[in-house]
């Protein structure tokens, strides 16, 4: 903890003594009978009920069946364990009798035999003593209890402005203060703030107390670099040491008693806690002083993570809002260029097929190659679209029943022809049944889609695509169908398997063969499949082919990620 720095007025008169208000209990033990019998009636003379034992046996028993507020022993009896003030009665001469005044406990000793008046008077200092202990024990008790809750409200929340109440109002309520005052500086750790609370009777500060921060920066960098509060007794701008000024500002308010304490982080401060009574002089003391330290570190821990907090909930919203123009963009390009594409394709078709007019050989071979290029263009263009908006919140899963067998034939129906171009065969084996899945067909389509244009691709002429359906259950007890399509293609390395569902990427093979590709139909055909609740499965050898095999649940809805 670190210490204060005081500046102080003229001091109060001290405390009044500890006046009791019920009769106090006294045990007088002494095996001298007539000293007993003097001293028990001196107590009872001022008030005490007193309860006597001329040995230790006697004193073990009373002890045991009550509570005295105060002991009164000869030194003989006097070594026993009690926490129970003591005034032990000795030969000032005999150092062995002194020494039982060292005993643990709250302990004084009177020379005997007493002086009546001496006896209650000390016999009441101890009772008071012990008192005011226990009270001071207590408030010390209540405030870290208080302060506690303080800092545990400040660390369940990161609304700056809420930490910021929470301290001025904890410390103003807690330490019965007039004005709390907290600000931070100009600094990019924590946000500009300022917070302040005030008994209803003062009008508030103004939010601009400060004219310029510099003054009030400085004292608290020095002050948190010293690991020190700053209290201040009257409107004394400076400390003892005349080397830290309290702002003028906050000087200038006049407070009877005030502690100032720094907020920071590393080796400079960061802002600043004033709390002043403004009529009443107070003392600091140093557990106080510690517990506001204390609070003030949250205080500034909590305005930290806010600030980081809040800075990336910014850069969060920013990139949603800028991942939200791309997607809003790449719709706008698609639909532009599929327009005028759609077109070429069109007139590509009706020339080719123009029978009152053919066109040459070598111009329809010319034509082919415009066409399978126009739709690998077009292809592109849709596998953009498909990467900025699958899991995206506007393109939900539209869940219907689908037969899998009928959804294969849709798809190399569809592929057919550009297999017969590449001299591969499609084959797709008989299953024991047609399954039916709940899942979005068009989705699926585009996944099979992608998968056996794939195959077409990695095969060579002469080549063989089988497709194939199963069913069987997963380990948890789900339903699934799993669906493959297996070539005898060129295959991928072993090392490359692991990234060909990254976007973009295309294997090494596929690059030195000049193979036809973006890189992203096995993107989207995985994303599509985990959206589902499914997996995707890749098996391959270089120059033996690759099996790719899709597993699906039968209900997507129990499965499908929020």
């Amino acid at each position: 903890m670190g210490r204060s720095i005081s500046s102080k007025g003229d001091r109060l008169p001290g405390d009044t003594p500890h006046v009791a208000t019920v009769p106090y209990l006294a045990v007088v033990a002494d095996p001298d009978a007539g000293r007993r019998q003097s001293s028990a009636a001196a107590l009872e003379a001022a008030g005490f009920t007193v309860s006597a034992a001329a040995n230790q046996a006697g004193l073990s028993a009373i002890l045991d069946n009550s509570e005295p507020s105060v002991l009164v022993l000869d030194s003989s009896l006097s070594d026993i364990e009690t926490v129970t003030p003591a005034l032990v009665l000795v030969d000032l001469d005999s150092p062995a009798e002194v020494k039982a005044v060292e005993h643990a406990g709250v302990r004084d000793c009177i020379a005997k035999p007493p002086v009546a008046k001496e006896l209650v008077h000390r016999a009441t200092a101890l009772i008071n003593l012990v008192s005011r202990r226990n009270e001071a024990r207590h408030e010390a008790e209540t405030l870290r209890e208080r302060l506690r809750q303080v800092s545990a409200a400040v660390r369940g929340t990161n609304d700056p402005r809420q930490i910021a109440d929470l301290v001025v109002r904890g410390f103003g309520e807690t330490f019965g203060a007039d004005r709390v005052w907290l600000t931070t500086f100009d600094d990019e750790r924590v946000p500009p703030i300022t917070a302040q609370w005030h008994r209803s009777r003062l009008a508030p500060l103004p939010e601009d107390l400060f004219s310029d921060e510099e003054p009030a920066r400085k004292a608290a960098d020095s002050l948190w670099t010293r690991a020190e509060t700053l209290t201040v007794e009257g409107a004394h701008p400076f400390t003892m040491e005349g080397d830290i000024r309290l702002p003028a500002e906050l000087a200038a308010l006049g407070a009877a008693a005030s502690v100032t304490v720094p907020m920071g982080e590393g080796s400079s401060s960061l802002g600043i806690i004033w709390m002043a009574l403004m009529d009443s002089p107070r003392d600091w003391s140093r557990a106080e002083l510690g517990l506001i330290q204390h609070v003030a570190g949250n205080a500034a821990h909590g305005l930290i993570q806010s600030h980081l907090i809040t800075s990336q909930q910014q850069v969060v919203k920013q990139l949603q809002q800028l991942d939200k123009a791309k997607t809003d963009f790449l719709a706008t390009v698609n639909h532009e260029l599929r327009t005028p594409l759609t077109s070429i394709m069109a007139y590509l078709d009706m020339i080719q097929e123009n029978t009152s007019d053919p066109v040459s050989h070598d111009v329809h071979q010319m034509l082919d190659i415009v066409v399978r290029n126009t739709e690998r263009l077009r292809l592109l263009v849709e596998d953009m679209l498909s990467v900025s908006r699958n899991g995206h919140e506007e393109s939900p899963l539209h869940l219907t029943p689908v037969r899998l067998a009928r959804t294969l034939e849709i798809v190399t129906a569809a592929l057919r022809p550009l297999a017969k171009l590449q001299n591969v065969t499609i084959a797709i084996a008989p299953a024991a049944e047609d399954p039916e899945i709940l899942a979005d067909e068009v989705q699926l389509q585009q996944v099979f889609t992608n998968l056996v244009s794939n195959a077409i691709k990695f095969t060579p002429g002469g080549g063989r695509i089988e497709v194939g359906t199963k069913l069987h259950a997963d380990t948890d007890g789900t339903r699934l169908a799993t669906v493959s399509v297996a070539d005898t293609g060129m295959g991928i390395s072993g090392d490359e398997i692991a990234h060909i569902f990254t976007r973009f990427y295309r294997a090494s093979n596929a690059m030195s063969g000049a193979v036809p590709g973006t890189g992203l139909g096995l993107a989207i055909t995985q994303d599509i499949v985990r959206r589902h609740g499914g997996r995707i499965d890749v098996a391959s050898e270089l120059g033996a082919g690759t099996t790719v095999s899709v597993s699906l649940p039968f209900d997507a809805r129990a499965v499908q990620a929020p």
